[in-house]
């Protein structure tokens, strides 16, 4: 199955490692959306699906949240952001997170100015000294932004993951600075998978107060959510998604997105097999990887030639840090055809 839905999107030859948002809608997602698509139903989130979809993720993360469904990670992002943080005030983030470097500057529009500030940290990871030397380079009172968020990314753009006890210890960094503690969960699959945790241990447990919780690289069609833990951020999230222009007028259709994606673990299964093809690329690229693999990303440094060679070979993926870098991320996904897996490991091994 995986193998003809990748030829025909794809074509024989092609060997597609850009990102995981290019592969096909998973088929139990999409006969999902053929079953809502039946009759009349009430609009803007007043649909039974969008309602029981609070139910299921409430079960899910064993504890009650609100669910918003949005039409990108983008929008989930700026929207969760801009509701915890006022105009003066400031994101800490990773200097890679996508929220600084792949976002235009929405975060910054959906906020009305709020200043991103930038943390270092290998894997594109923050630590709670990171987030603490932050926050103190920020204390002169009405001079200086005022620290109101802290985001991470689970997996990040490095494909690395925050195990539970460091996102507590993110949380406990964030609770005692005041700040709102916000994940960018685009690969949040990916990441519970790997770590084989429950959903909960590494969001409200470790005291993340919003996750943006995306579907869209993992098999859906087109569905994005704010899910929200602390309940007093709720209103803000609702009102400034539809003050963004992201209240869905048809929400039944992401909302039977993520239900069928969550029904009998089928978001789990399709992460874990990406990342377990992930390692085997892994595996193949030996001392040419930048980083361990832990997700669904592969990281490679084999040099500028070498990745001129993956190419003409067929290989398709993005260049990271641009050309001169000789760095390269591929990105497996959940339809990855094993074939071509095993083809660009086999060219891997020769640099390696």
């Amino acid at each position: 199955m995986y193998k003809s839905l990748l030829r025909l999107a794809y074509g024989e030859e092609t060997m597609n490692f850009r990102s995981d948002n290019t592969a096909p809608v998973a088929p139990e997602i999409m006969a999902a959306m053929m079953r809502v698509n039946e009759g009349a139903s009430l609009a803007y989130g007043a649909d039974d699906w969008s309602r029981r979809l609070d139910q299921v993720m409430s079960a899910l993360f064993e504890r009650e949240v609100r669910v918003f469904t949005v039409a990108s990670g983008t929008a989930a992002n700026s929207i969760a952001l801009a509701s915890a943080v006022p105009p003066w005030g400031a994101v800490l983030c990773h200097r890679e997170a996508h929220i600084e470097s792949d976002e235009c500057g929405a975060p910054e529009f959906y906020s009305g100015g709020a200043k991103l500030m930038l943390m270092d940290g290998e894997g594109a990871k923050v630590t709670p000294q990171a987030v603490k030397e932050a926050v103190a380079r920020q204390a002169r009172g009405i001079h200086s932004v005022k620290p109101a968020a802290l985001s991470v990314s689970q997996a990040t753009e490095r494909g690395a993951l925050y195990t539970q006890a460091e996102m507590m210890a993110l949380g406990e960094a964030a609770k005692r600075a005041g700040l709102a503690f916000h994940v960018d969960g685009a690969r949040f699959a990916n990441a519970v998978a790997a770590l084989n945790c429950k959903p909960g241990d590494i969001t409200w447990r470790a005291g993340v107060d919003l996750l943006s919780f995306g579907a869209t690289k993992n098999g859906a069609m087109a569905a994005e959510s704010v899910v929200v833990f602390n309940l007093d951020l709720a209103e803000a999230v609702e009102r400034r998604r539809k003050r963004g222009g992201h209240l869905i007028c048809k929400g039944r259709y992401p909302a039977a997105q993520f239900l069928a994606y969550l029904e009998d673990g089928l978001w789990l299964r399709l992460a874990a097999r990406a990342n377990a093809l992930a390692q085997r690329l892994g595996e193949a690229a030996g001392k040419c990887l930048s980083l361990a693999v832990e997700s669904n990303q592969v990281f490679i440094r084999p040099g500028a030639e070498a990745l001129k060679r993956l190419r003409a070979a067929g290989a398709e993926f993005y260049d990271w840090g641009g050309e001169a870098s000789g760095e390269a991320r591929l990105v497996v996904s959940w339809s990855q055809d094993e074939a071509e897996v095993e083809r660009l490991a086999g060219l891997l091994r020769q640099f390696a």
